[in-house]
C-alpha cells in the first residue's frame, strides 16, 4: 500500500531523513519510534507531500506521489493525516467540521456528507457532540473528531503523527481506543507516537528511528521486547523508565 525509496530530506545543510526504504501492506499497522528530532514527523509529512522530499520516491496504492506529473490533491485523497493539534474550524460544529471537506472536496451531497460523517462520529464515541463546537470539547473528544473527520474522506491509509501527544493523560485512552478500532477493521496506518504499550499491543511492526536513519524494525516482541541495536535499546530504557521522561 506504501512505498518509500531512498527517501531523503534536507533543510539547507541539515539532513533531517537519510535514505529511508519502507513498505506498508494493506492493512498492516506500523509504528514508529524514536526520540525527538530523529525525523518520524517529516517522514510522515514527506509521504503525503506535505514536505517535498529532497531524493528519493513515494507509492501509495501504485501511484508514484513524486512523479512530477502525478495530481497531487488527487493522489493526497487516498491518505488521511492526524496531527498533534486538532485543527478543528473553531467557528463550525462538530458535524459540519467533518462533512465540510466532503462536500468541497469530494463533492458530495449536503445529506450524504452528513450521514458519512455522523457514522463516523459514532464509531470513534462521540455522535452525541455533532452539534458542538470545539471550544466546548474536550482535547480527547477534538482528537477523536479529527479522526472520524479523516475517516469521512475514505482514505486508503491513516497517516497519525503523535497524536495524542498533546492530550493530558486521562485522555489518551479513548483516542487510543478509536485507533485500536481501526487497525482492527484493517485500516492501514502509519503511526507516529511515544505510546509504547499501544505499539507493543496493536503494531504488526515497529520502525526504530534516529538521526533521520531507519535504525532496527520488526515485530513490537523483538524491536520493543529484544532489541538488537544499541541505540534502540538506550532509547527504551530511557522511555519505559519513569525516571527518565524527557527521552
Amino acid at each position: 500500500m506504501v512505498e518509500l525509496h531512498g527517501l531523503s530530506k534536507s533543510f539547507g545543510d541539515l539532513e533531517v531523513l537519510s535514505g529511508i526504504d519502507v513498505t506498508v501492506d494493506t492493512g498492516e499497522v506500523v509504528c514508529i519510534i524514536g526520540p525527538s528530532g530523529s525525523g518520524k514527523s517529516t517522514l510522515l509529512r514527506c509521504v503525503n507531500l506535505l514536505e517535498q522530499p529532497s531524493k528519493g520516491s513515494v507509492f501509495v496504492a501504485g501511484v508514484e506521489l513524486t512523479h512530477r506529473d502525478v495530481d497531487i490533491d488527487a493522489a493526497r485523497r487516498m491518505l488521511g493525516m492526524v496531527f498533534q493539534q486538532f485543527n478543528l474550524f473553531g467557528h463550525l460544529s462538530v458535524l459540519d467540521n467533518v462533512s465540510i471537506a466532503q462536500r468541497k472536496v469530494l463533492r458530495r451531497g449536503k445529506v450524504e456528507a452528513e450521514r458519512i460523517a455522523m457514522d463516523n462520529l459514532a464509531k470513534v464515541g462521540v455522535a452525541d457532540k455533532a452539534s458542538a463546537y470545539p471550544a466546548h470539547l474536550s482535547g480527547g473528544q477534538q482528537q477523536r473528531v479529527a479522526i472520524a473527520r479523516a475517516l469521512s474522506m475514505n482514505p486508503k491509509v491513516m497517516l497519525f503523527d503523535e497524536p495524542t501527544s498533546a492530550l493530558d493523560p486521562e485522555l489518551v485512552g479513548d483516542v487510543l481506543g478509536a485507533m485500536r478500532q481501526l487497525a482492527e477493521e484493517g485500516m492501514t496506518m502509519l503511526v507516529v507516537t511515544h505510546e509504547m504499550q499501544f505499539a507493543r499491543e496493536v503494531a504488526d511492526r515497529v520502525l526504530f528511528m534516529d538521526r533521520g536513519m531507519l535504525i532496527e524494525q520488526g515485530p513490537p516482541s523483538r524491536v520493543i521486547g529484544d532489541p538488537s541495536h544499541e541505540r534502540t535499546r538506550t532509547f527504551l530504557a530511557r522511555v519505559l523508565d519513569p525516571a527518565h521522561v524527557d527521552e
